[in-house]
């Protein structure tokens, strides 16, 4: 049996209750501030329903003033999508025209083979 969400009005997405059985409750975004770097650690799933909340803390540190460097720990991460790819490429240009760099550590196995099949792993920088 399939379910039929109506489509909200323009500029009201949203997030269907269904997304917290798919395990998106358990999704964080830990943020550790230094004068240098700013070290964002992300545990859970990456995609439509959490890219959102990654951009966010990634965004607000690129609306203050930027450190030199930020970090994107993935060690946690569980499942990357196509959402994710594309939006871990969209905030790699974002901080460097903040003037800063966005790298990428601790970056799993499966994730690294998602980037290298779909040419994006070029577009991050990874440590």
């Amino acid at each position: 049996m399939y379910r039929v969400y109506p489509v909200p009005p323009a500029g009201k997405l949203r997030i269907p209750r269904y997304a917290a059985l798919m395990g998106h409750e358990d999704f964080t975004v830990e943020v550790s501030r230094m004068p240098t770097e700013a070290v964002l650690t992300v545990v859970g799933e990456i995609d439509v329903f959490t890219v959102g909340r990654m951009s966010s803390a990634v965004e607000r540190i690129l609306g203050d003033v930027p450190p030199p460097r930020i970090v994107l720990d993935l060690g946690g991460v569980t499942f990357c999508d196509s959402q994710g790819l594309g939006t871990l490429v969209a905030l790699s240009q974002k901080a460097r025209m903040a003037q800063s760099v966005l790298v990428l550590t601790n970056v799993g196995d499966f994730l690294l083979r998602v980037l290298d099949i779909t040419g994006l792993r070029a577009a991050v920088l990874i440590t």
